[in-house]
C-alpha cells in the first residue's frame, strides 16, 4: 500500500503550489483571473500568485516569464524617471528664488568655485536649503510608505499617527523651558517628542485583546494627537514670548535652513532609511494579514519594532528641520505604489526618490509666486498636494 503523502511542514505550501512561500514574497502576479483579495495580495508583493496561479491550471511558460519581465522593465523605468525628476528638482532649486540664475552659473559655483555674488547665494543658501530639502522630503516620504504597512491602513501617516505632533510638543517645550532659538537645536527636541509620541501611541494600541491593530494604532494614534495639540496650546497660551517663532516652524519651510542643520540631519536619515529597508521583505508578507506573516516564516514583532523604530526616526529629523509639512507623507506613497505596486523593495525606494521632488518642486513655487518674497514649504506642498491626491483617490487602480 503507497504511504500517504507527507505534510510539507509549512501551513502555506498547499495554497502556494509547493513552491517556498517565502520565495513567492515579493514577485510578480501571474494569475489570469484573482479575487479581490489575490489582487490586494499582488498590491503587497503576493504571496499568494503561486497558489493563484496553480489553481488555474497555468503553467510556467512563456508568457508568464514575459510579463514579469515587463513589470520589472516597468518600475525600473518609473525609479530612472523619478530619479531624474529629483536631479531636475535640485536644479530647479538652486537656480531660481527672488534672483534667478543661470544654469551655467550654478554649475560653474558648484565645480569651479566661481566668483561674485551669485556664487555665495549659491553655495551659501541654496546648497544647504536644497540638501535639507532632499533629506526632509525622503524622510517624510518613507515614514509615509513604512506607517501605511506597518499598519495596513492606508490613510496612516506621520500626523495621523501623532508623531509629528509630538516632535511639535518638543518644539515647543525647547522654546518654552530650555531657551533654545535655533533651527540646529530644534532637531534634538523634535527627535525626542517624535519618539516619545510614537512609543505612547504603541504603548496604548497594544493593550487589550488583539494587540496593535490596525484600528486601535488609528484611534491611539488620534487620542494621543489630540492630548499633544492640547499641551501645546496650553504652554502657548502662558508662553506668548514662545508664540512668534513656534508659529513660523509650525508651517513648515526651507527657508533659513544651513549647512550645520543638513549635516545634523543626515545621520538619522541614514539610519532611519537602514531601519526601514531591512524590513522590506516583512512589511510585503505583513499586508496579507498576522497570520499569513507568521506562516511565512516573518517575525511580525520584530518588523513592527523595526520599521516603526525607522520610521520614528525619519519622522522626527524630518518634522523637526522643516516642521510638520502637509500632504508628503501621506501622498507620496500613494504615488509611488501607483506607479511601481505594492512590493516595498520597490515602494520604498520610488517613495524616497519621489518625497524630494515634491518637497523641492513646491519649494521652488512658493519663492516664485510674491517675489521678492516667499510662500512656505509647507503652504505650498497642501495647494498642490491635495488636488493631486484627490486624483489619485479617484483612479480604480490606486488600492489600499
Amino acid at each position: 500500500m503507497p504511504s500517504p503523502p507527507r505534510p510539507s511542514g509549512h501551513p502555506t505550501a498547499a495554497a502556494n503550489g509547493g513552491r517556498n512561500p517565502d520565495d513567492a514574497v515579493g514577485g510578480e502576479a501571474t494569475q489570469t483571473e484573482a479575487s479581490p483579495e489575490a489582487e490586494a495580495a499582488a498590491e503587497a508583493g503576493d504571496v499568494a500568485e503561486a497558489g493563484a496561479a496553480g489553481a488555474a491550471g497555468e503553467k510556467p511558460g512563456a508568457a508568464p516569464r514575459g510579463r514579469h519581465h515587463g513589470v520589472l522593465a516597468r518600475r525600473v523605468g518609473w525609479l530612472l524617471a523619478a530619479a531624474a525628476a529629483l536631479a531636475l528638482a535640485a536644479l530647479l532649486s538652486l537656480a531660481l528664488g527672488s534672483r534667478a540664475l543661470a544654469p551655467w552659473t550654478v554649475w560653474d559655483a558648484l565645480l569651479h568655485g566661481g566668483h561674485g555674488n551669485a556664487a555665495e547665494v549659491v553655495r551659501g543658501m541654496r546648497v544647504p536649503r536644497t540638501l535639507v530639502g532632499a533629506m526632509v522630503g525622503a524622510a517624510l516620504g518613507l515614514a509615509g510608505a513604512v506607517m501605511q504597512g506597518l499598519t495596513r491602513n492606508p490613510i496612516a501617516e506621520p500626523g495621523i499617527l501623532g508623531v509629528s505632533q509630538g516632535a511639535a510638543a518638543g518644539v515647543v517645550c525647547a522654546l518654552a523651558f530650555a531657551g533654545v532659538h535655533t533651527l540646529a537645536g530644534y532637531v534634538w527636541f523634535g527627535f525626542a517628542g517624535a519618539s516619545t509620541a510614537a512609543v505612547a501611541v504603541w504603548a496604548v494600541a497594544v493593550r487589550g485583546r488583539g494587540g496593535a491593530t490596525p484600528v486601535k494604532l488609528a484611534l491611539s494614534g488620534a487620542a494621543v494627537n489630540a492630548l499633544l495639540v492640547a499641551l501645546v496650546s496650553g504652554i502657548l497660551t502662558t508662553r506668548a514670548a514662545a508664540l512668534d517663532e513656534f508659529r513660523f516652524w509650525q508651517v513648515g519651510s526651507l527657508a533659513g535652513r544651513d549647512a550645520t542643520l543638513a549635516g545634523q540631519v543626515w545621520p538619522f536619515l541614514l539610519a532611519g532609511a537602514v531601519l526601514v529597508f531591512s524590513v522590506a521583505r516583512g512589511l510585503d508578507a505583513l499586508a496579507l494579514g498576522e497570520e499569513v506573516a507568521r506562516g511565512l516564516g516573518q517575525r511580525v514583532g520584530a518588523v513592527r519594532i523595526v520599521g516603526g523604530l525607522g520610521a520614528t526616526v525619519l519622522t522626527g529629523a524630518g518634522v523637526a528641520a522643516a516642521g510638520p509639512l502637509a500632504f508628503v507623507g501621506l501622498a507620496v506613497s500613494h504615488l509611488a505604489r501607483a506607479l511601481v505596486g505594492g512590493s516595498h523593495r520597490w515602494l520604498l525606494p520610488m517613495a524616497a526618490l519621489l518625497g524630494p521632488v515634491v518637497l523641492l518642486v513646491s519649494d521652488v513655487l512658493g519663492r516664485l509666486v510674491m517675489r521678492p518674497g516667499e510662500v512656505p514649504a509647507g503652504v505650498m506642498t497642501a495647494l498642490v498636494g491635495v488636488p493631486f491626491l484627490v486624483t489619485l483617490v479617484r483612479r480604480r487602480a490606486l488600492t489600499a
